[in-house]
């Protein structure tokens, strides 16, 4: 008996110093998961449907105004109630597209999900949704329209600010937590925009044409993710086509979606995005929003003209057999409704503009912030008596713009603001503008010498640009901005930056802090530059996290979520594919060759790789472990990673797991990330993490059987610090 208490003993000491990524990942999501499955309320939603006349179907599977469809008042079913956006509830429309200005409709506002991805922070992506969902409950709303999940293919995509990454596995792990997190809130998230809607160019008339290949393990896995794991409760169909059908009624993107993926929520359009009554009834989404822009006006809508309003209930009653696809549209939208309790109001009240809910916006811009390159000058020297501060994006708000992501924050605190307060009085903080938005995206010459000037009298430059969201439609000259429905024109930052960074950091030492949904050209300002982070959009605690980074009360740990090339040709969109088409197609024709995929051939234009990003400290890798060396196809390989943190600094590093096949073809990728974990360590402290790896991580699309399959033979586990900087190896067999 004794015997046997100390080996219990000793396993729980050793389930302790170990952590095991799968268990911590279920302790976080356990709340999610609770109650809240779409199949919970078969029984209600049957008994429901059969109460319900033709017309009340119907009024359910169509908008009632600009962010709700319909209800049924007879039998006590409420209009669904939706909201933008993917990182903080939108300004509070009335039922016409107006801002309701008497609303008090303030909101938290989070990183974007560049940001929030970069983070690498699976439990930081269940915080972040659990204060969305929170915010989304306090007002009111059913689903909140994110997040959003498509590749980012090409940086001049003008929504790659909402997007996650270049990768479908970090993108699908990543919304997964999010979508957890939002939905423990009684909040139903909608994941976008499904599929293939990699450009905002012709984006309502583009046809996407892309491989099978390319689609299942590319473009697709996100959301399966999203399904499989987050148990999302909605869809948002893209404005695209994918192969020549467009995807609100693209038969073979639904197909995937209910038979492959097992998706028993609902589906809805992008406002606007539905084409046809018959195809879309017949396998297309379940919620038709925002036609109103082709069967009216947005003033003086038609709701009943939509192309699943009336003209479904002509159809059914020529052709009765068609009424059961309009059965089916309700019940999944019934579940969702079930799910989110519009029926037992046992939904969570939620809270906004919590000090919790702010505290994790800095937290999650403290963790997303990349810090690219440091020579040696971050942490900043306490002895610094002069900072010059130069860029107009140290003094711009960035929350309320960017499309239909907009937030009406409650407060924004920029850089400058920051720096300021960091600093204090210990510390001269000078300014210059540098440069001013304009419709022609010119430099200032004016601006530039005022920069010039106040450089001269400072000790160090910090130059705050890069990129910023949309201003009014009458300075959108050339589209150089970061927002839905436009896509950026130039990988060039506007306003002439370049010319005026690379004047800049030839007088004094420059640290560079780039803001956007990408980086920019390679120009000598990069190497001359002592420090570059980049920041995406960091929310409303942003500035306070690039000030505690550059101070050293923070270390970064944030890391890329895509690759950045020198120059747009580098890429593999544009090198080997299309963009942004000939105004009818896009083909992509760089295939399954995204990213990091397309740069372990390639490696001439990489500037920065997939997964970079350093530290103020150091980190050591002891060897990889596996229980044993051969494995049948249904097996987990059960994978061991110790690190240590060998510097000065506590903080934090990513364990990246890549697989590769030995013998791999040239139609393969040579790896793929298929697993990674955030390991936070004191200075001198060592962790062991256990990696999990089931049968997805063997797994590829076979074109012939059209099917997943693993195909047996040697395979190199490969931990990783990014896609360029691989620390060991560990070749196992799968039999």
């Amino acid at each position: 008996m004794l015997k046997s208490n100390k080996k219990l003993l000793s396993l729980i000491l050793l389930t302790t110093l170990i952590i095991n990524v799968n268990n911590l990942w279920a302790q976080q999501s356990k709340i999610a998961l609770e109650g809240n499955q779409l199949l919970n309320y078969e029984t209600q939603v049957d008994s429901l449907l059969r109460l319900m006349t033709l017309e009340e179907k119907v009024k359910m599977i169509h908008a009632s105004s600009s962010f709700t469809s319909g209800g049924v008042k007879r039998l006590g079913i409420p209009e669904l109630v939706m909201s933008d956006g993917p990182h903080g509830v939108r300004m509070e429309h009335g039922r016409d597209w107006n801002f309701d200005d008497t609303t008090e409709d303030s909101a938290t506002y989070l990183p974007t999900g560049i940001t929030l991805a970069s983070t690498w922070n699976k439990k930081l992506g269940f915080e972040y949704g659990t204060v969305l969902g929170s915010e989304a409950a306090n007002r009111n709303k059913d689903i909140i329209l994110g997040p959003g999940v498509n590749i980012i293919r090409t940086p001049l995509n003008g929504r790659n600010f909402e997007y996650l990454s270049e990768d479908p596995f970090l993108s699908g792990k990543m919304a997964a937590g999010y979508i957890k997190g939002v939905q423990s809130q009684g909040v139903a998230t909608c994941v976008k925009h499904y599929d293939a809607n990699n450009q905002e160019t012709l984006r309502g008339k583009i046809n996407a044409v892309v491989s099978e290949t390319a689609l299942q393990e590319i473009y697709l896995p996100a959301f399966r993710y999203a399904v499989e794991e987050g148990n999302v409760y909605t869809i948002m169909t893209a404005y695209n086509k994918v192969n020549g059908e467009y995807c609100s009624n693209n038969e073979y993107l639904f197909k995937v979606l209910h038979e492959q993926f097992g998706f028993k929520g609902a589906s809805v359009s992008d406002w606007g995005a539905v084409h046809s009554t018959l195809p879309t009834l017949k396998h297309g989404v379940d919620i038709e929003m925002g036609t109103e822009l082709s069967s009216g006006t947005r003033q003086n809508p038609n709701y009943n003209n939509f192309f699943l309003a009336d003209p479904v209930i002509k159809l059914v009653k020529k052709h009765p057999e068609y009424e059961k696809y309009v059965d089916e549209k309700v019940k999944r939208i019934l579940r969702v409704m079930y799910a989110v309790h519009l029926f037992d109001g046992k939904r969570p009240k939620g809270s906004r503009n919590t000090d919790a809910h702010h505290k994790t916006a800095l937290k999650v811009a403290e963790e997303g912030i990349v810090l690219l390159k440091n020579d040696n000058i971050l942490p900043l020297n306490k002895d610094i008596k002069t900072i010059a501060v130069i860029g107009d994006n140290a003094t711009a708000k960035h929350a309320g713009q960017g499309g239909s992501s907009q937030v009406k924050a409650l407060y924004e605190i920029t850089p400058l603001e920051a720096v300021k307060k960091q600093f204090g009085t210990k510390v001269n903080i000078l300014y210059a503008r540098g440069y001013e938005p304009n419709k022609e995206g010119k430099g200032s010459e004016k601006l530039t010498k005022e920069a010039l000037e106040v450089a001269k009298k400072a000790d160090l430059v910090i130059y705050i640009g890069g990129w910023l969201h949309n201003l009014p439609d009458a300075m959108w000259g050339k589209y150089r901005y970061d927002s839905e429905g436009r896509d950026k024109q130039s990988y060039e930052f506007p306003f002439e930056q370049s010319k005026l960074m690379n004047k800049l950091s030839a007088i004094k030492p420059m640290i560079t802090i780039i803001f956007g949904g990408s980086f920019g050209q390679y120009d000598k300002w990069i190497d001359d530059s002592k420090a570059i982070l980049f920041v995406g959009y960091p929310g409303m605690e942003g500035g306070t996290a690039i000030a505690e980074i550059l101070a050293g009360s923070v270390n970064p740990s944030g890391k890329l979520t895509f690759s950045i090339a020198k120059k747009l040709n580098d890429y593999p969109a544009h090198h080997i594919g299309e963009f942004p088409g000939n105004k009818k197609d896009v083909v992509y024709k760089d295939e399954i060759f995204t990213g990091y995929r397309y740069f372990d051939n390639e490696k001439s234009g990489l500037l920065y790789p997939f997964g970079f990003g350093l530290s103020y400290t150091t980190f050591k890798y002891g060897e990889i472990k596996t229980d044993k060396k051969k494995y049948s196809t249904n097996e987990i390989v059960k994978l061991n990673v110790s690190v240590t943190n060998t510097g000065n600094f506590d903080g934090a590093d990513v364990i990246q797991i890549y697989i590769r096949r030995k013998n791999t073809n040239s139609a393969k990728p040579i790896k793929a990330l298929k697993g990674f974990e955030k390991v936070y360590l004191k200075k001198g402290e060592t962790k062991t993490v256990t990696f999990q790896l089931d049968k997805d991580a063997f797994m590829s699309w076979n074109k012939i059987s059209k099917n997943w399959v693993t195909e047996p033979g040697d395979y190199y586990v490969i931990v990783a610090r990014s896609a360029n900087e691989i620390i060991k190896k560990i070749k196992i067999t799968i039999k």
